[in-house]
C-alpha cells in the first residue's frame, strides 16, 4: 500500500513539474505579435485562440483573396514572426512575405500545412527556443 502511495505521489510531482515547465515555455511568447498569412478563413478564430494560449497576439492576412497583398508590407514592421502555411497561400503573397521578412529582419516560419496542430507545434517550438520544423 505504501508503495502505491509513493508511486502516485511521484506521478503527481512529475505532472506538476511538467505543467510548470509548459507554463514557463508559453510565457516566453507573452506579448509577442505574430502574422499568419494565408490559411483557411474558418480556422482564424481557432488560430488566434491558440496564439492567445501562449500569451501572443495573432494578426491574420488572407494572402490576397480579399485583402490587398500590399497590406502585408504595412504589418510586417510591427510583428515578431510570420507564419505561412505553404499549402494555403498564393505564390505572390509568399514571395512578398519572404522578401519583407528579410528586409525587416523578421523570422519567417513556413508551415507544412494550414492545420491548427501545425501552427501549435510551431509556437511550442518557438516557446522552447528550438528550431521550428
Amino acid at each position: 500500500m505504501e508503495i502505491d502511495r509513493r508511486a502516485a505521489r511521484q506521478r503527481q510531482q512529475a505532472d506538476s513539474a511538467e505543467s510548470q515547465s509548459e507554463a514557463a515555455a508559453k510565457a516566453s511568447l507573452e506579448g509577442r505579435n505574430f502574422l499568419y498569412v494565408g490559411g483557411r478563413d474558418c480556422q482564424v478564430a481557432h488560430l488566434r485562440q491558440i496564439a492567445s494560449s501562449f500569451g501572443a497576439n495573432l494578426i491574420h492576412h488572407d494572402g490576397g483573396l480579399r485583402e490587398a497583398v500590399s497590406r502585408i508590407d504595412n504589418v510586417l514592421p510591427s510583428v515578431d514572426c510570420v507564419f505561412c502555411p505553404i499549402d494555403c497561400i498564393s505564390h505572390d503573397a509568399c514571395l512578398r512575405v519572404k522578401t519583407g521578412c528579410k528586409k525587416w529582419e523578421k523570422a519567417f516560419v513556413p508551415l507544412r500545412n494550414g492545420s491548427k496542430s501545425s501552427f501549435e507545434r510551431a509556437l511550442q517550438s518557438l516557446s522552447e527556443g528550438t528550431p521550428v520544423q
